[in-house]
Order: structure tokens, then sequence, then C-alpha cells
């Protein structure tokens, strides 16, 4: 079988700088496992790295190529079309194989927690068809009062996403309302793809908020302010990338309910409130080994390789 790294943690935690480094080290690419990150103009918001496009084998593969190092699904989609999970999943398996078939290491980066099990995981889901009527009748209920209700019902899936993801919150909803059972017990597991090395990237609590902090102010001296207008204005304030953290605190920027200064106190807020959750969720799964520094991850890359 096959072997991959992945690398995953708290938004802020150093995540990219240690893939690249590894990538580097021992040969690899990258794969983002990060919701956001995957769609394009989303570059200040969601901290995309810089890096050049780049096209291999007379085009036939293009890369994001960040201090020479590829990246796939990072900034490649269209706001407009969200992909569903199974979508990502499918793209980000089907990745990390060509890499393989290269003889280079895939690494699997990011802090999305479903999309992350849903690869290591090889996650099996319901074939549930759209409900439009269903969906119809949510569409006057705010994120937040379907949130609770998912909460309610569906408690374990709930702790795994954001509560400001309106599309995953209808859709766990809609699978629970037909077939009467919970979301998150009707997700299985098909047969690995890959053999995994896990890494987690651990700060301590109060030096990761001083990076949120950081990485925010950077932000709003970087033009989010500007970048979160051309969104609205492009796919409006009721799109899925309008509810991403930090553009959805910047929308009352607009309507004229708050200021920037407190537009962006609630984004290192609701960031810190997001990095905690990450954490309890990822922590729950005992086969990720949590490092700090480069060395120590150099030493299990270099074990598990052999």
């Amino acid at each position: 079988m096959p072997k991959a790294v992945a690398v995953v943690g708290a938004t802020a935690s150093g995540k990219t700088a240690l893939a690249v480094a590894l990538a580097k080290e021992f040969g690899g690419e990258i794969v983002s496992a990060d919701s956001r990150q995957l769609y394009r103009g989303t570059a200040i918001c969601t901290d995309i790295p810089s890096g050049k496009w780049k096209s291999y084998n007379n085009h036939r593969r293009r890369a994001y190529v960040v201090e020479d190092v590829a990246h796939y699904l990072l900034g490649s989609e269209s706001p407009g079309h969200p992909l569903t999970l199974v979508e990502y999943q499918r793209r980000a398996e089907w990745r990390l194989k060509e890499i393989s078939s290269r003889g280079r290491l895939p690494i699997l980066v990011g802090g999305t927690g479903l999309y992350i099990r849903a690869v290591i995981d090889n996650f099996t889901g319901p074939e549930v068809a759209p409900n439009h009527d269903f969906r119809n009748r949510l569409e006057k209920h705010s994120t937040a009062k379907l949130y609770g209700r998912l909460f309610k019902v569906d408690p374990d899936y709930a702790g795994r996403i954001s509560s400001n993801n309106r599309r995953y919150i209808v859709r766990a909803l809609e699978v629970q309302q037909v077939t009467g059972k919970p979301f998150s017990k009707q997700q299985g597991q098909g047969r690995p793809q890959f053999e995994w090395l896990q890494l987690g990237t651990d700060r301590p609590r109060n030096e990761l908020y001083r990076r949120i902090d950081a990485r925010v102010d950077w932000m709003a001296d970087h033009g989010l302010v500007e970048e979160a207008q051309r969104m609205f204005r492009r796919y409006g304030l009721d799109s899925r990338i309008a509810t991403s953290l930090g553009y959805a605190q910047l929308a009352g920027v607009f309507s004229e309910n708050c200021s920037p200064e407190e537009a962006f106190r609630l984004i290192k807020r609701d960031t810190r409130h997001y990095a905690r959750r990450q954490l309890t969720w990822l922590r729950r799964d005992p086969r990720i080994k949590w490092i700090r520094g480069n060395s120590q991850a150099q030493g299990l890359v270099r074990r598990f390789l052999g």
C-alpha cells in the first residue's frame, strides 16, 4: 500500500510551513484539505500562500507552486460552484494517487476535519437525493437556528462542521429527515487507499491566539475589506463563500451595521473559537501525532518511510 502524510491542526498553527518543509526534504507534493482555500479570489481571507501557477507534461498537469513545491486544490475552484464533500473527496483521492504514481510523497494539509477524515478513512455516505421542498422550507430560517436544530438531532456531526456552513447543515438535516437517522451514523468507511502518518501542529494556546491576531491584522492591512466587497458584489451576501470566516463578519460593514474595527475584532474572536473547535475535533483521533517543531516531524516521517 502506498504511503502518505497528513499535516493537520488549527488555523494559524503553522501547517503550511511545516508541509512545505517536509515536501522539500522528502520529495513531496501537497494537496489542500482546507474547505475555503479551494476557491479562487479568496487569497487574503483564507491566507493562501504566495505562489505561481505552473503547467507540467504539456499542460496535462497544473499546480500552484509555492517555494518550488507543487500544491493542488488550492485556489482552483469557482466560488459560484461550491464542491460537495463527495466531490472534494474524489478530487483529493485522485490527486494523491497521481502524486504517488510519479514516485513522489503525497502530503494532505489542512484544518477542515471533515475533509481530512473523508480522505484518510475513505468515507462512504448515504445515497439520498436532494429534497427541494424540504430545502425550500428551511430557507426562511437563519443559519444559526438551523445549526441549533442540527445540534439537537445530530450533535456528533454538528461538532465536526462550522456553525456557519449552511450547505453542510442543510444537507445533514435533509438526510436525517428522509432516513430518520442522524447523518453521522450513516457515514461508513471503505478500504484504505494509503498507509497514513498523521502529524498535528501543536502550539500553546496563548501563542496560537497571538498568531491568529497577527494574521487578522495582516489581512486588514493587505486588503481583506476590498476582497470581501468583490466577493459580495459577484456572488451575493447569501452565497456560501459569503459565510466564510472573515467575510461573514465584514458583511455588517457594508450594511452599515458595524464599523471595520468592530468587524476585525469579531474576526479575531470567531477565529479563536473556530481554532478551539478544530482542536477539539482533531484531538479525538488517537492516530494523530502532535509535534512541535520541524525536526521532530522530519524524524517521524523518516522512520515512517523507512
